[in-house]
């Protein structure tokens, strides 16, 4: 255990880049869409003030120019503003452009999981993701795109744990979530060592997001803890086990046949993988004993891009059904 989380905090020391958060005066106003922006066909630039963030925040949407149902579609530990959001490293824009869904990507939130901090970060600074998600922004998606109020939470990676506890923590909001490649334990101690770890690697303290290790904000963020709160929803749950799969070879567009590239996602992404696969089973085990159905998608690959792709399209149908679409 000790030998994997070493090669996870290689690859966050490799992948992190500070990226500065777009500042804003903090007016007193409440949350707002400051500008919409067409990027052509379905997409959209849209900011939206944080009220309780106190900053703007830039979203990525696909709009079917149509009421539609929301998905609420989370990037991974870098926010999006690193190796870039859902619409850049895969073919998100593409594959929704003819699908009746509101597609909502955020751009930021690096190393937050998009919840509440107890405190303000030095380094990440002021985070109130689920306030900002569950709270603020659908009324104002709802006004500007006349959404239809069914909504769907997927994340990947870190923001896996991040959909589950949003749509915990929000009851009746989603009818489905999707887990790629995340671990959904953050409460007993290897769990806790881990996230403080990946955060610290970003320079954050997750002391500030849910206090110190034995506070008991940890285990109410936990969706294992609180797995019985997911009965109802449509759930897509997937994870590699660490091994080369279909994407970690030469050939593969994403690998470009650079062999060291091959090499780094074999090794660091699939010991990442093999540990993500532990925690996805403690969460497929603990739905199977509470009697909670999920779609489960185990394959052999590595914490790769290439594959959070695949889920996306393999998901859609579930998440489909559960949006009425």
């Amino acid at each position: 255990m000790r030998r994997l989380l070493r090669c996870l905090l290689a690859l966050f020391a490799v992948t992190a880049t500070f990226v500065p958060a777009v500042a804003a005066a903090d007016t007193g106003r409440g949350p707002a869409i400051l500008g919409v922006r067409p990027l052509g066909g379905t997409q959209y630039q849209v900011v939206v003030y944080s009220a309780a963030m106190k900053r703007p925040v830039p979203l990525w949407v696909s709009h079917p120019d149509r009421p539609a149902p929301t998905l609420y579609l989370l990037n991974a530990v870098d926010g999006g503003e690193d190796g870039g959001p859902w619409n850049v490293r895969t073919d998100a824009a593409r594959f929704f452009a003819d699908k009746p869904v509101n597609v909502i990507v955020p751009i930021g939130g690096r190393a937050s999981y998009y919840t509440d901090w107890a405190a303000n970060d030095p380094v990440l600074g002021r985070n109130e993701w689920a306030t900002f998600l569950n709270r603020e922004l659908p009324p104002l998606l709802n006004a500007r795109f006349h959404t239809s109020g069914r909504n769907a939470v997927a994340g990947v990676s870190m923001s896996g744990t991040s959909a589950l506890d949003l749509a915990i923590e929000a009851p009746g909001m989603y009818q489905a979530a999707a887990v790629y490649s995340g671990c959904p334990s953050t409460s007993d101690p290897a769990s806790r060592a881990l996230v403080f770890s990946q955060l610290a690697t970003f320079g954050a303290n997750a002391a500030n997001m849910w206090g110190g290790s034995l506070d008991a904000a940890w285990p109410a963020h936990d969706p294992v803890v609180n797995a019985a709160r997911l009965r109802g929803l449509a759930l897509y749950i997937s994870s590699g086990n660490g091994g080369a799969g279909a994407h970690d070879n030469l050939a593969d567009p994403s690998i470009a046949g650079n062999p060291l590239t091959l090499a780094n996602q074999l090794s660091v992404g699939g010991a990442m993988e093999n540990v993500v696969n532990g925690c996805t089973h403690t969460l497929t085990n603990r739905l199977a004993a509470l009697g909670i159905p999920a779609t489960e998608v185990f394959h052999a690959g590595t914490h790769a891009w290439p594959y959070w792709q695949d889920d996306l399209h393999n998901s859609w149908p579930v998440i489909a059904r559960a949006l009425g679409v």
